[in-house]
This record gives structure tokens, C-alpha cells and sequence, in this order.
């Protein structure tokens, strides 16, 4: 093992092929965090392969050496699983970017895993066919990120989360070993199903390299709407009468809360309010079908009797794709959390649906009894019973109190038999609380697999496992 990080350095190199690797101090400013809310850390080097031979040798190098490995997508997650540490290489999959194969019939995609989510969904479309996985991020976000944090997003209610959209991976192991589980058939129960384990794992169990998605039909027809609602037992009342209703073709079910909702459409600034006042809540709904299909039709006539009954107070359809992006426009307003609210904690918490409301009001009550100055902003996707959660102590500035308001969101939800993390993985962060939502015993057996599979424990130290 290195004694030294020149000695490290030099290990290294001699390993890998020029231009894979670059030395700590002149790894550039991006590769030195994620989003979630930490100081950038300078890593030992920069990797950045070509190729799953590349990574094969990479890691075999780092193993053999003794040097942790933290692997990076696009850098979009939000608990700091791709965060640098001190001393260890981050290994970049960047260059492995493009769609190697599309298959009409089967409805498959074979892509590198350093593809950007926004072209996986293009190549898709160009064939007629849609990838449904649809994160805010899209343009950025990787499909090997998307992979290693099991990313939902906003259509889970009706295609899941990514892990039911990934039919094979190859993946490479920590000691360089290369496994093939590419698979394009929807029926293959010989074995374990390995790329299972790989998924959600945040590459503490080896790196995905490639990846077969599985397509969908495209909608050719889309509606969308956004209904006023008087509280939160009317959005679950929303939803089950647009389930019965709408079946399959319910697509999106996007709740706010009026804290999230007239906060945000007050600051934007360029969004037209579509109410002429407050509501208690407010739901974005999506439905989509196929040619005869007039699921406009079928969303208007589901939302009249529901007026009628009181259930929605008001509703504005969109009828042009400029009204899509306006009713679209506060949802995905999250990009503009800085500008408006400066650093910011945020949370995504799994709860049964029905327990969502009381969470919302737990969580005001608790957080505003120890920070009177707090804003906190609910809003998320009811329909799977995800609950975002975005908080901003103005008068700790910018020293938020992270670990204290842990303590509060987590134990609130915990009581609600909620979880910790509904799709953002638990990195760094959440670390420390993964028993909260996991048993002793399901804990111990993750750490067996975990040996089993990086008995050095060079895979992305410090991160998931308490």
C-alpha cells in the first residue's frame, strides 16, 4: 500500500492509460461536490474512463493500492453520495456517454452508463417510444446516477421507480472484475436477479457501466390540469375518484401545499397565478392514452362531478403547451430554491398517503416551535406517497442547522411510519439515520453483502451504511 499520496499518484498512473487520470490539485472546482449542501472537498485524483475496461483497471488498481473510490454521475444528488472525500480518487463516468442500441419490437435501450437522462429520453423518442423516468434534473442526472439512487421522479405512480425500468446492467466489481448481466428479455428468472443489488447501492457494491431500460409507448395524447383544492382529504379524495376514473391513463399527481404553492408563485416572478385566490391545497394531475383515446375528455368530465361535489374548488385545464409549462411552472420552480431562499435543508420523505397531511402539519408545528422564523415548503408526489420537504432558517443564514432539524423532520416521520429517503438514497447524510427506517437485522445483512462484495471496503467508504 502507498505510504504517501506522490506514491499513491504514481501507483496509479503507471496502472491506467494516459488521460484517465488527474492529480487533486488540478481536479476542476465541479468535480469537487454534488448538490447536496457541503463544502467541496479536493479528492486524491480525478478518474475518468472511456471504457468498462477502464474502469475494470481503475478499480483493480485502487484496490490493490488501498485507495477509496467514489464514483460520480451528473452530480445531481441532493444527500452526497458522489461527494468527494479527502484522500480517496473520484471516479467520473462521463466519457462513457451514448446510446449503443435501440430495439423497436423488444422495447429496449442499451446505453453507457454517463448518458444524460434528457438523451435517453430523445433517443427514445425518435423511435416513437418513451423512457418514463422524468426527473427535474433531466439535462444533467446520468442514467448510472439514476441507477445507483433507484431515482423516481414524477410519473412513479404509473411506470414505478427506475428499478422497474432496467431490465439488465454490467457492472464491474471492486476488485476489476467485469459481470455481464445484460439482459433485453422481460421474462429471465435464471438465478439471482443481480442488477437488484446494484440499483439503489449508490456504488458501495461495485459500478454500473451499462444498462438495458426498458421503453414504453408515447402518449399521443397528453392532458394536464391543475385543480384548487380546500385541504389535504380532499387531494386523497382527488386521487381515488381520478384513479377509478382515469385507471392506467393517470400518469402525474403532484400535491403542494399552499406553503410551497403561493410561496414559490409569488417569488418566481414570471408566473401567471391561475386562482383569483389561496386554496388549501393544490394538485398538478397529468393523464395520458393512446389514439382514440380522449383522456381530455375523460380528465374534464372526471374533474366537473368532483367540482360538483365540492372536492375541487377550482381547476384550470391547459389547452396549449404554453399553458403545460405555466401550470408546470411552480412545480419545477425547485431549480430557483438559491436565488429565492438562499441555502436551504431539504428532505425526502416516504409516508403512506393517507398519513401526508397530518406529516405536513407535524412538521410546521415542530420545526416553527424551535425556529420561529422558519419557512418550510411541502409539496411532492402524492400520488406515492413521497413528501419533499425544503427548509430555510433565515436568521441562521448561512450556517443552516442541519443536524438539529434532522432530529425534528426525522422523528416526526419515523412516527408517522414514514421512511427517511423516498428516492434520493441516503449518501452521507442520512447516514447516521438509516436505522430509523431499516431493522438491525436487515442492517447486518446489507454489511454482509457489502463484504462479500468489497471485502477492502474501497467502494464509496462513509457512504449508506452506519
Amino acid at each position: 500500500m502507498p505510504t504517501d499520496t506522490a506514491e499513491a499518484l504514481a501507483a496509479l498512473a503507471a496502472a491506467l492509460p494516459k488521460g484517465v487520470l488527474t492529480p487533486g490539485p488540478a481536479v476542476e472546482p465541479r468535480y469537487r461536490h454534488d448538490w447536496s449542501d457541503q463544502d467541496p472537498t479536493e479528492p486524491l485524483a480525478l478518474l475518468r474512463p472511456r471504457s468498462t475496461a477502464e474502469v475494470a483497471a481503475a478499480l483493480a488498481a485502487c484496490n490493490r493500492l488501498g485507495v477509496a473510490v467514489v464514483p460520480q454521475g451528473g452530480l445531481t444528488g441532493l444527500a452526497g453520495g458522489a461527494h468527494p472525500i479527502a484522500g480517496a480518487v473520484v471516479l467520473s463516468l462521463e466519457r462513457m456517454n451514448g446510446v449503443e442500441a435501440v430495439d423497436e419490437v423488444g422495447s429496449t435501450m442499451t446505453v453507457m452508463a454517463g448518458t444524460p437522462l434528457a438523451a435517453v429520453q430523445a433517443a427514445a423518442e425518435a423511435v416513437g417510444l418513451q423512457y418514463p423516468v422524468d426527473l427535474g434534473a433531466r439535462g444533467s442526472c446520468t442514467i448510472g446516477g439514476n441507477l445507483s439512487t433507484n431515482a423516481g421522479g414524477v410519473r412513479v405512480i404509473r411506470y414505478g421507480m427506475t428499478r422497474e425500468n432496467v431490465l439488465g446492467v454490467e457492472f464491474v466489481l471492486a476488485d476489476g472484475t467485469i459481470v455481464d448481466a445484460l439482459n433485453t428479455m422481460l421474462k429471465n428468472n435464471a438465478g439471482y436477479d443481480l442488477k437488484q443489488l446494484l440499483i439503489g447501492a449508490e456504488g458501495t457494491l461495485g459500478i454500473v457501466t451499462r444498462a438495458v431500460l426498458r421503453l414504453q409507448p408515447k402518449p399521443a395524447r397528453v392532458a394536464t390540469a391543475l385543480c384548487a383544492l380546500p385541504g389535504f382529504p380532499a387531494m386523497t379524495e382527488l386521487l381515488k375518484s381520478l384513479r377509478g376514473r382515469l385507471g392506467p391513463a393517470l400518469t402525474v399527481f403532484e400535491g403542494m401545499w399552499p406553503c410551497y404553492y403561493d410561496f414559490m408563485a409569488d417569488r418566481l416572478g414570471t408566473v401567471r397565478k391561475p386562482f383569483g385566490r389561496t386554496h388549501g391545497a393544490y394538485v398538478l394531475v397529468e393523464a395520458s392514452g393512446f389514439a382514440e383515446d380522449d383522456v381530455q375528455a375523460r380528465l374534464e368530465a372526471a374533474l366537473s362531478g368532483l367540482i360538483e361535489a365540492g372536492t375541487v374548488e377550482d381547476v384550470v385545464v391547459a389547452a396549449s403547451e404554453r399553458d403545460v409549462r405555466d401550470l408546470w411552472a411552480v412545480r419545477e420552480g425547485v431549480s430557483e430554491y438559491g436565488r429565492i431562499l438562499g441555502r436551504i435543508i431539504g428532505y425526502d420523505l416516504g409516508v403512506p398517503i393517507g398519513a401526508m397531511g397530518a406529516l405536513v402539519e407535524a412538521l410546521h408545528r415542530d420545526i416553527e416551535a424551535r425556529w420561529p422564523d422558519a419557512r418550510v415548503l411541502c409539496y411532492g408526489h402524492v400520488g406515492d406517497g413521497n413528501l419533499h420537504v425544503v427548509v430555510n432558517v433565515p436568521s441562521a443564514g448561512g450556517h443552516q442547522p442541519h443536524d438539529e432539524m434532522d432530529v425534528v423532520v426525522f422523528a416526526a416521520t419515523r412516527g408517522f411510519g414514514g421512511t427517511i429517503s423516498a428516492e434520493h438514497g441516503i449518501g452521507t447524510l442520512k447516514r447516521p439515520y438509516l436505522p430509523l427506517a431499516r431493522s438491525d437485522a436487515a442492517i447486518a445483512v446489507m454489511r454482509r453483502v457489502k463484504a462479500a462484495l468489497d471485502p477492502a471496503g474501497i467502494l464509496n467508504p462513509g457512504k449508506v451504511l452506519p
